[in-house]
C-alpha cells in the first residue's frame, strides 16, 4: 500500500524540521509520498469558491487512480490511534492505496469532500502545517503499533 499526502501549501518556519522528521520516521513503515500543491489564491485576492475550485483541480490531478481519498476535516470521523492503525492495516491488507488531503485556507471543495472519507485530527480548526505534522506523527505511531514497538504508550 502506498500512502500519499496531498497538502495545499508549503510548511515553512519552525514546524518544517519537525514535519520532515516525522515524515521520515513514517517512511520506515509506509510507502509515503508527500505532494504539496499551490494554493488556488494565486498572487491576488480571490473569492473562496474560485480558490477551492483551483485547489480541487490540483488535488485531484495528484490523486492516483483507484486510490481511496481521505479528507482531513474538522467535522470528519474521529479515530483514536489504535483505530487509525486498524484502518491503515485494513487498507494495507487489501492493497488499497490511500491519499490523505489537507486543504488550504478555505478547506476543501464540495467535490473533494463528496469523493472522500472524512476523518478529523481534532474538532478544532488546525492550520494546515500543524495538521500535516499531526498526521505524520500518527502515521509513524501506527507503524510502531503494528510492529509492537514501544513508542505508543496509550491503551
Amino acid at each position: 500500500m502506498k500512502i500519499t499526502l496531498v497538502a495545499v501549501g508549503r510548511v515553512r518556519g519552525s514546524l518544517a524540521e519537525a514535519l520532515r522528521e516525522y515524515e521520515e520516521r513514517a517512511r520506515r513503515y509506509w510507502k509515503l509520498e508527500t505532494v504539496e500543491v499551490d494554493s488556488g489564491a494565486g498572487s491576488g485576492r480571490r473569492e473562496p469558491e474560485s480558490v477551492l475550485h483551483a485547489e480541487e483541480a490540483r488535488i485531484l490531478a495528484r490523486t492516483p487512480p483507484g486510490a481511496k481519498l481521505v479528507a482531513l476535516t474538522r467535522g470528519g470521523q474521529p479515530l483514536g490511534s489504535r483505530a487509525f492503525t486498524s484502518y491503515l492495516e485494513d487498507h494495507a491488507l487489501n492493497s488499497k492505496d490511500l491519499v490523505f488531503v489537507v486543504g488550504g485556507a478555505f478547506g476543501l471543495s464540495a467535490t473533494v469532500l463528496a469523493n472522500a472519507r472524512q476523518l478529523t485530527l481534532s474538532p478544532m480548526t488546525l492550520p494546515h502545517d500543524i495538521a500535516r505534522l499531526v498526521l505524520a506523527e500518527q502515521l509513524y505511531r501506527a507503524g510502531t503499533i503494528l510492529r509492537g514497538e514501544p513508542y505508543h504508550k496509550g491503551t
